[in-house]
């Protein structure tokens, strides 16, 4: 799991008690620098530099645009959140050079997920452009390989338990099936086991030649030692999987350029350039922005915040040469309030229980959550 500096909460500590033992690298595993198909879900970028991704789960390419992974890797930021994948081998602590970003336009939970219990703990992503990847081959009944005592290979890029392999790194493992039921199966070590991060990666079974897609990670007990629950693939095909690929790809809408922003408004999501969200702001008008930036333009390409005089080197795409853009808010920030002198018997006592840092997720999540809020009033 990603670590953010002292005193910041990591993802798994934002997570629901529920799920801190389900986000689910592979203890016991070794590097898996051919399975591209396995991307890693993180939080939308929004800088160019100084900025590490926040890695959130593990996901499996099943189309060239289309990504799933497990549900509750939606729980922080839900649905609507800004999200990306990555591929490569080397996520953390900065990507390797060869590695691709690609945007999520849509993210779409199974409609029967039930948090307490895991069931159906499977979500969608829709990539805003193919991958040039393999996709990883469905398994169409895993009856006949899902027996138990079947041998399994886990990839993902979770927690090691081992203080000198960090996460963040694409590895790979054996388990062995433990019990099947019917939308579910269980699993332990052979001698890998699946941990935090791993959550959403594929549980691989061999149907002859091949390696097919049979399960999701999706929970397990909090050491990482003895048991892994994955959800059955083929439980999700008719009702949610082949529906979601047979989507006619939604028609183009005119969106709005990213360079006169201040001066446009907005009314739904599909107008805003590179999937930026619309928000109302207190009732006003509706703004393109990304959601840990306040409203502004987006002007000519930079590598670094030095390049945009007053303004920031921000990120309006995942990759590219245009992805970085020098942004200019449409108005000052306000001013930082004068700091209070503590009082009672906290009064020198420090520590940092109430001194949130510049950055990291706990920070973001909370902006998501009012940008949420904004979003709904605006769309009534």
């Amino acid at each position: 799991m990603l670590l953010a500096s002292a005193c910041q909460p990591t993802v798994e500590e934002l997570l629901p008690s529920s799920s801190r033992e389900t986000t689910r690298p592979i203890v016991q595993g070794t590097d898996a620098p051919g399975d591209d198909a396995v991307v890693a879900l993180i939080a939308r970028r929004t800088r160019c530099t100084g900025e590490s991704p926040v890695l959130l789960c593990t996901g499996a390419l099943i189309a060239p645009d289309v990504v799933l992974t497990a549900a509750h890797c939606l729980a922080i930021f839900g649905p609507e959140g800004p999200y990306e994948v990555y591929v490569g081998q080397v996520l953390l602590p900065q990507p390797e050079t060869r590695g691709r970003f690609a945007r999520v336009t849509r993210a779409i939970p199974h409609p029967d997920y039930d948090a307490r219990t895991h069931a159906y703990d499977a979500a969608l992503l829709r990539l805003a452009a193919p991958l040039d990847v393999t996709p990883l081959p469905l398994s169409e009944s895993a009856d006949t390989a899902l027996v138990p005592g079947a041998s399994a290979r886990v990839v993902g890029y979770g927690d090691t338990r081992d203080a000198e392999a960090l996460a963040g790194r694409r590895r790979q493992g054996t388990l062995t099936v433990a019990q099947v039921e019917p939308a579910a199966f269980r699993a332990s070590p052979a001698p890998s086991m699946s941990c935090v991060g791993d959550s959403g990666g594929p549980v691989l079974l061999r149907d002859g030649a091949r390696e097919v897609l049979a399960g999701l990670t999706v929970s397990g007990d909090v050491a990482c030692r003895s048991e892994a629950l994955n959800v059955r693939v083929d439980a999700l095909l008719d009702g949610f999987i082949r529906p979601f690929l047979a989507e006619a790809p939604a028609p183009g809408v005119p969106t709005l350029p990213s360079g006169n922003l201040c001066g446009a408004t907005c009314a739904r999501d599909e107008e805003c350039p590179s999937g930026l969200a619309c928000v109302s702001v207190e009732g006003g008008p509706g703004r393109c922005m990304l959601p840990a930036l306040q409203a502004g333009d987006y002007g000519a390409s930079c590598a670094d915040d030095a390049a945009c005089g007053t303004g920031v080197c921000a990120r309006l795409e995942p990759d590219g040469a245009e992805a970085c853009r020098c942004f200019t808010p449409c108005a000052a920030p306000p001013p930082d309030p004068e700091p209070e002198a503590p009082a009672g018997p906290e009064a020198g006592s420090g520590g940092c229980a109430s001194v949130p840092g510049p950055g990291g997720p706990g920070l973001l999540a909370l902006v998501l959550g009012l940008v949420r809020r904004a979003r709904v009033s605006a769309r009534r």
